[in-house]
């Protein structure tokens, strides 16, 4: 790495910050250069280039990029190395890494074990000082430097144990340091120093697109913000919570319950909201949440930042959701059906979105390109983190909004409460401590009602009256002048500005609303059923006896049991079968099958054994299944019963299904890589007879 390539031009900003925040700044250059080689967070990185690479002297600089490299390549594992990893442990008696760590608690054994994102090894041993001082290693888990030692002892059933574990984040933090250094800067410097310290180079872009960076950051430093950007794809929407600071997780695509989120009630223990200033969901269309309590304690808690779950639970955590838009934004503000809400999932319904505070124009930003990166210094990112997380903290400046900003008639009040947040945000992030100018104030009061203004738009156009019809969101100025704000988008958009209401009998398609005819007087119906739908009559359950025949396709615990699962809370199956490991596989599809029902709660297993059985490999097995089905709330009970020899499942809402075979009526596949190894309803099935029936 040639020392030539490594010297810089400092420009007056430069030397500002180097000169009043000196030892929390970092080349953003340099960070570049490794950052393309590896997934490693920012922050972390960041924390190794400030140890190495905290001069301005090509020498130094260059002597400290090499160690940097040099401890990446001996402390850092890539996944592909973990056996290695491992193997280096057990060689030398123990070795330092870089890696995220997380902490679960194993019910059964009554202790705790710790795992390494890459180490592929979930049972390190972790004494208990390590979780108890940081207990967000339990929820999310966190980057630290970590020291891995072998067990040579026998007879324990571990191999490796943490001996030495080191966050990667700030030990301590001055905030009144912090302010001070942040005052010898105005603010459009102090907005390019943020923007350096994201990575990006300031000259490159308009002030709109420098407000829009500064926006991502508002739940980072403002508790319970709710925010939400839609956009094309590569414009970096996720970064900031998954890389960008070591107090916010990332929620990617699955499904989202209750328990993980807000509380889980078989542990009695706070879930991501506790532990996390921020939880932000990446590709928001695909999250999937099937229990309608999770919507309805989002909501809660989206509302005011607590919940109720037996007791009133109060939490900081701001929320986001990021996703993506592929049509044209043109086509969707002036079409009369589609809105900019439509990447939303289904269950994200009116209620949810009038609780988001801002909507950022995702369609700005500009593409993830080097030609926006800058060669220039930038403040550390753990540093900027550990102010933005002092703030939300100890930081309120609602008072101060309140008495400076004056907002127009239309504005309601969950308008109200979203627009002070923004503001309250904007102060923390550019004006730590004085105040801002009158002009400066005002820019970020229309920035606020814009994005506010762009969540109440779209509400008012899926609504069919008049609910959210007040959209002209206003303020009045420091001359006393009201003065309307507009969406860039949206301005001349006749379908958004004065969208066509919706008629009653179109209801259905839009919300899903069934419409039943009303009967007349002489008992005919008050509307026509050609044009007015109907719901359908629901099909009645009746008792059922088939066969299965050997070689039949189509069948899977699904198609038999989902349809006889409404109402039920608790599902009980008794198999004496559950002994080898495909048994086992099958027990587990069976689970997943039955979950797909929100009201379940309870699993019951019953079950047997002989000699032949592998009892570790079963109970290990069930044990991983049993703490796989507490993340989600359902707890799964395992009896063993010696005498038992029938085969039955039994659902508390008094059906009962018997299958000949139990849940082992498939044949093995031909191969694994075969269509129907992995699609029970494509695979081929033994011979067994199915009665459905309702018990006494």
């Amino acid at each position: 790495m040639p020392s030539e390539i490594l010297e810089i031009q400092m420009d007056d900003l430069d030397k500002k910050i180097n000169e009043f925040f000196d030892g929390k700044v970092v080349r953003k250059d340099l960070l570049h250069r490794i950052k393309r080689g590896t997934n490693i967070p920012t922050f972390v990185l960041e924390f190794l280039l400030a140890r190495y690479c905290a001069s301005n002297d090509p020498d130094e600089i260059e002597a400290g990029m090499e160690a940097v490299l040099a401890t990446l390549n001996e402390n850092y594992v890539r996944p592909n190395e973990a056996n290695a990893a491992q193997s280096q442990v057990a060689q030398k008696g123990s070795h330092k890494f870089i890696d995220k760590v997380h902490v679960k608690y194993v019910e059964k054994e009554r202790r705790h074990w710790a795992s390494l994102e890459n180490f592929a090894s979930q049972r390190i041993a972790i004494g208990e000082k390590f979780y108890r001082d940081n207990e967000r290693l339990l929820e999310g888990g966190i980057w630290a430097e970590v020291g891995i030692a072998y067990n040579d002892i026998e007879e324990d059933n571990y191999a490796f144990y943490i001996e030495d574990l080191q966050p990667i984040q700030m030990s301590r933090f001055d905030f009144d340091k912090y302010a001070e250094a942040r005052s010898h800067l105005t603010r459009d410097e102090w907005l390019d120093t943020l923007l350096r310290s994201m990575g990006l180079e300031p000259a490159k872009l308009d002030l709109r697109k420098k407000m829009h960076f500064i926006a991502r950051l508002a739940p980072l430093v403002e508790a319970n913000y709710n925010f939400i950007e839609l956009g094309p794809r590569g414009t970096g929407k996720s970064y900031y919570y998954s890389e960008f600071s070591p107090y916010s997780t990332l929620v990617s695509g699955g499904q989202a319950t209750k328990s993980v989120l807000f509380y889980n009630n078989a542990r009695s223990k706070i879930g991501l909201v506790g532990f996390w200033d921020t939880v932000a969901f990446d590709e928001i269309g695909g999250i999937k949440i099937k229990d309608p309590d999770t919507i309805q304690i989002m909501k809660d808690y989206l509302a005011n930042g607590r919940f109720s779950r037996g007791a009133e639970i109060i939490a900081n955590a701001s929320m986001v959701f990021v996703g993506n838009i592929d049509q044209s934004i043109q086509q969707i503000v002036n079409s009369t059906e589609y809105d900019l809400f439509a990447p939303l999932p289904p269950h994200f319904d009116l209620a949810i979105m009038d609780r988001l505070a801002f909507y950022l124009p995702g369609w700005e930003m500009p593409k993830n390109s080097s030609d926006y990166l800058t060669d220039h210094f930038g403040l550390i990112t753990d540093y900027l983190a550990e102010a933005f997380h002092f703030q939300l903290n100890h930081n309120n400046r609602m008072e101060e909004v309140s008495r400076r900003v004056k907002l127009g008639k239309s504005i309601e009040g969950r308008d109200e409460k979203g627009i002070k947040k923004t503001l309250c945000a904007f102060l923390k992030i550019l004006h730590p401590i004085e105040p801002p100018t009158n002009e400066e104030f005002e820019e970020y009061v229309v920035y606020a009602i814009e994005g506010r203004r762009r969540v109440k738009e779209q509400m008012n156009k899926r609504k069919p009256d008049d609910e959210f019809a007040n959209i002209n969101l206003s303020y009045f100025n420091h001359a006393d002048k009201e003065v309307e704000v507009h969406c860039t988008e949206s301005k001349d958009a006749e379908a958004t500005l004065n969208p066509t209401r919706i008629e009653l009998d179109e209801k259905k398609e839009h919300e899903n609303v069934e419409l039943v005819p009303v009967a007349s007087e002489n008992g005919n119906s008050s509307h026509d059923t050609k044009d007015h739908p109907v719901s359908e009559p629901e099909e009645e359950l009746l008792e059922k006896h088939y066969k299965i025949n050997y070689n039949d396709k189509g069948f899977s615990y699904e198609s038999i049991i989902s349809p006889y699962l409404k109402g039920a809370k608790s599902i009980s199956i008794e198999d004496p079968y559950i002994r080898l490991s495909h048994q086992i596989t099958n027990f587990v599809r069976f689970c997943e099958a039955v979950i797909q029902y929100p009201g379940i709660k309870t699993i019951k297993l019953i079950t047997n054994f002989d000699e032949s059985t592998d009892i570790q490999m079963l109970n290990d097995k069930l044990e991983e299944l049993k703490q796989s089905l507490l993340e989600i709330d359902i707890v799964l009970k395992v009896e063993i019963n010696e005498n038992l020899h029938d085969r039955e499942i039994r659902i508390d809402n008094g059906w009962a299904i018997k299958i000949g075979r139990g849940l082992d009526f498939f044949q093995k596949p031909d191969g694994w890589s075969t269509i129907g190894s992995n699609d029970l309803s494509l695979r081929r099935c033994l011979e067994t007879n199915v009665d459905i029936y309702k018990s006494e």
